[in-house]
């Protein structure tokens, strides 16, 4: 059995869960500890198979550590924070576009690729923003640490 057709089973046996969790009662308290089991699997399964998941927490990680080094302001932090939370979320979102994409369509098909595409391109306008945010945050605070010198 292939590694693809494995995880779209797990998808299905996920999909199933969250089927029958939403059978339960909302209110109840179980019923949220599932809910939230659920994103941290997610989450999991996110940061454990996906390469840009990784290349994205490097990128995130430097920022953070910029951030720290450079001493930045509160509403910097906040640009910092908004700009790695929308990158991860597009990326996130990509993902799930792209897996249900998969699953419904197995064949070769335009408007599958132009959705991947269009998803895509989601998460390249996110990964601007964050680079465009980092430029105006940290570039000033490098000049400003290397004309001292």
């Amino acid at each position: 059995m292939s590694v693809i057709r494995v995880q779209q089973i797990v998808i299905k046996l996920k999909l199933f869960n969250i089927v029958m969790i939403h059978k339960q009662d909302k209110k109840s308290f179980r019923y949220q500890l599932e809910t939230f089991r659920f994103a941290f699997d997610g989450l999991k399964w996110f940061f454990s198979s996906e390469i840009k998941s990784r290349i994205h927490g490097i990128c995130a990680l430097a920022a953070i550590i910029l951030g720290i080094l450079l001493n930045i302001s509160l509403s910097q932090w906040m640009m910092i924070t908004v700009a790695i939370g929308i990158v991860f979320i597009t990326e996130i979102l990509n993902t799930a576009i792209e897996l249900m994409v998969d699953l419904v369509e197995k064949e070769q098909n335009t408007l599958a690729g132009r959705i991947k595409d269009l998803a895509a391109s989601a998460v390249l306008i996110a990964a601007v923003a964050a680079l465009a945010i980092g430029i105006i945050v940290f570039v000033p605070k490098l000049i400003e640490l290397l004309s001292g010198i």
